[in-house]
């Protein structure tokens, strides 16, 4: 019998585990004004199940614990990831290269709020945005289309229910 519940939590959890540590490891690069969070990537792989959205939230909250944010950043950050990732699952059936748009959106909109106001950086806002959104076309533009067209050729041996049986 199959147990599709129990496949939606593995596969979320194996997707958080992923983002924890690619920010975790990449920690000099995934905070702060200027940041490349290599984890964005992931937030490409709505595309392939709807685990991904709350996989993509408990990682990023959980990284963001893990990485010293304080609270507000904690808080609002991941619910950057999760609006994110939501409205790339939302995009499923649109073309793959709009995908990453939600969240390179919402990231470029909400972390540099929160750095301005949670942290009292005194960097411009429209500054933050243009280091941010750049750093967020890269991670989740070109190397999350990268993990895209590199994973769809695997979609049906990693994706599948099929391959799963309790």
């Amino acid at each position: 019998m199959k147990n599709k519940g129990v496949l939606f939590l593995t596969q979320a959890a194996m997707i958080a585990a992923i983002y924890v540590v690619l920010t975790y490891v990449l920690a000099p690069f995934s905070f702060g004004e200027v940041q490349l969070r290599v984890a964005e990537m992931l937030t490409i792989l709505p595309l392939f199940t709807p685990a991904a959205i709350p996989g993509l939230f408990v990682g990023c909250l959980i990284g963001n614990i893990l990485g010293g944010a304080i609270l507000p950043d904690i808080i609002f950050g991941s619910l950057a990831t999760l609006i994110g990732a939501y409205g790339t699952w939302m995009l499923r059936k649109a073309n793959p290269f709009l995908a990453p748009l939600p969240p390179i959106i919402a990231n470029t909109i909400i972390v540099p709020l929160v750095l301005r106001f949670a942290y009292g950086l005194n960097t411009p806002i429209w500054f933050m945005m243009v280091t941010i959104g750049i750093g967020e076309v890269l991670g989740c533009g070109v190397l999350g289309i990268a993990l895209y067209y590199t994973l769809r050729k695997y979609k049906e041996r990693i994706f599948s229910t099929s391959t799963f049986t309790a």
